[in-house]
């Protein structure tokens, strides 16, 4: 079986591309036009949102759609597993419940709408929630700018008097990367906010609204390739900040601050770069001119012919496989998720050390020295 379902339409101005308008309102100018080319990760994570929609109207479990098609993606163990606990928390949340509920935000954003995964109306909490498929990038609720507009409009949409609602919280599932959380705004907090946002949703349709780089704003932006603000902004960041630090004692290191500097910006700086160069490629293989650049053949790896593993089983017979066990991530389409944790028969290894912010909530290592003794 096949289900087939259209796409959510966007605004504008949308709430899902908030934390990039409103940190820089010239990236709405800069994007026009530009094509969103999509991937298969996103279109995977519409399949999710299909199926737990269905099964939060229908009051059916993801197991039900075993098997199916959902938007050109089969809901396989893993789909069911993931969209499952969603459902579950989704449910468990008392209130009278709205899925896959527009809410106008226009009030506050010009043409502002968008699609809200489910709005739970708790007497005089309103609660939002928002169902994260993706696995790449951790997804926080709290001053999360998508929501928040969520809310506003959620806000506009079920309230008769102004006192309905004292309290807005904004949830977020993203099953993928066990990654939950949920944050309260007051209502009289939520509308002063939105009052700032009013201001920037303004400047961002004006003419000459500013370009602003940063590590949210410039991560989806379509446009960082060839913007001119980013490139000025990352060879700020890598050579005249520099100059404003404190010297360091041996001038052939970096001190401390330098090295911080370079970590704090270091995504920021990689994603400008892989942008220049997927760019660039791309208008080599359009027959473009890149000034000191060509195309030339990547490095290439042996590999069987179709017709391989017939010649070599016929000439060396059961020596032409190697048996090994399967992988864990196998082993969990076929056998099931919980059913193996049940088995017992994993672990889990001490990850590799890794630098990240003091933002960051997992616990710092203690001294990598005293560990390993």
């Amino acid at each position: 079986m096949t289900v087939e379902h259209s796409q959510r339409a966007h605004a504008k101005l949308s709430a899902s591309g908030s934390a990039m308008w409103l940190n820089c309102p010239g990236s709405i100018k800069a994007n026009a036009g530009l094509v969103d080319k999509g991937s298969a990760f996103a279109a995977e994570g519409t399949a999710a949102h299909e199926l737990a929609e269905m099964c939060l109207n229908n009051g059916e479990h993801p197991s039900a759609y075993l098997g199916q098609n959902i938007n050109g993606f089969e809901v396989d163990v893993d789909m069911v597993d993931y969209i499952g606990g969603y459902v579950e928390y989704v449910r468990s949340i008392n209130g009278e419940h709205h899925y896959e509920q527009r809410v106008d935000f226009s009030r506050w954003v010009k043409d502002g709408f968008g699609t809200a995964d489910a709005i739970v109306l708790d007497g005089k909490t309103l609660h939002c929630i928002d169902l994260k498929y993706g696995k790449g990038v951790a997804v926080d609720a709290e001053n999360n700018s998508q929501g928040m507009l969520y809310g506003l409009g959620a806000y506009e949409s079920f309230s008769v008097f102004e006192d309905d609602f004292d309290t807005i919280k904004i949830h977020i599932y993203q099953p993928r990367i066990h990654n939950f959380s949920e944050w309260a705004i007051s209502l009289k907090d939520l509308l002063a906010w939105g009052d700032w946002v009013n201001e920037r949703a303004d400047l961002a349709l004006s003419d000459n609204a500013p370009r602003v780089p940063g590590e949210k704003q410039c991560k989806w932006c379509k446009a960082k390739a060839t913007c001119k603000a980013l490139a000025d902004y990352t060879n700020t960041l890598i050579t005249a900040e520099f100059d404003d630090l404190t010297p360091s004692v041996d001038a052939d290191k970096l001190n401390d601050d330098q090295l911080a500097n370079v970590l704090a910006h270091k995504s920021l700086i990689t994603e400008w770069l892989n942008a220049v160069e997927h760019h660039a490629l791309e208008k080599l293989e359009q027959g473009e001119k890149v000034p000191g650049f060509k195309l030339v053949a990547g490095r290439s790896i042996r590999k069987w012919s179709d017709n391989a593993e017939t010649i070599l089983t016929e000439q060396l017979g059961d020596q032409a496989y190697n048996k090994k066990l399967i992988g864990i991530g196998d082993a969990e389409k076929l056998i099931g998720k919980k059913q193996l944790e049940q088995m017992a028969i994993t672990i889990k290894p001490e990850g590799k050390p890794t630098i990240v912010p003091e933002s960051d909530k997992r616990k710092p290592l203690q001294n990598i020295t005293e560990m390993f003794e």
